[in-house]
This record gives C-alpha cells, sequence and structure tokens, in this order.
C-alpha cells in the first residue's frame, strides 16, 4: 500500500464536528491535506436546545448537550493552523465557520 501526496482546495465538515471524540487529531489531518491557503468550512446546528429546532413538528440535530457555539468551533479549528476567515448564519438553526490555513509554510 501506497500513499498519494494529495493536496486538495476545500474541506467541507457538516453537521459532524460535534461528535468527533479527537477534534484536534481530525483538524490536524485536514490542515494536513490542504494546499495552501486551503479553505476548510464547518457547518453546525446553533448550540440550542434540541426541542426548539423542530422540522415537521419533529426535534431534529444532536443532543443539546454536543452541540457546539460558534466561539467552541473556532477554538476547536484555530490549534489545527488555521484562522477564522468568515462566519454565516444559515436560518433557522445553523451557522457556518470558513477557515484558511494559516501556515503556507507546510
Amino acid at each position: 500500500m501506497y500513499w498519494i501526496n494529495l493536496q486538495i482546495d476545500f474541506v467541507l465538515l457538516a453537521n459532524t464536528l460535534h461528535g468527533v471524540p479527537d477534534k484536534l487529531a481530525l483538524m490536524q489531518e485536514i490542515a494536513a491535506v490542504l494546499r495552501p491557503a486551503g479553505l476548510f468550512a464547518v457547518v453546525n446546528w446553533h448550540s440550542r436546545p434540541r426541542e426548539e429546532t423542530t422540522v415537521l413538528g419533529a426535534e431534529r440535530g444532536p443532543p443539546t448537550e454536543l452541540r457546539m457555539s460558534p466561539a467552541s468551533t473556532q477554538d476547536a479549528v484555530e490549534p489545527a493552523g488555521f484562522h477564522l476567515s468568515r462566519f454565516v448564519e444559515l436560518p433557522p438553526y445553523h451557522y457556518a465557520a470558513a477557515f484558511e490555513r494559516a501556515d503556507d509554510d507546510r
């Protein structure tokens, strides 16, 4: 088995970061495959009680205690060598945070 040195432009992680047990390890792996100035976007549920996030009358999304605020998402991503470049509200229940690789010398 061999590995191809692959560098990509963009990674999207949607509605799953809250359930990752080792967030730093995942962020480091994502940083490793992104080209210099590559983009990483995270879409998350706002940290609101699950019973408030309904679709057609049914509760949706992860358990309340797992939901991540925008600040906690930023705190999970930036230590792996990213900086926040843009934050976007995605009503009614989500937000997106776009990050760039902070160090272009990898």
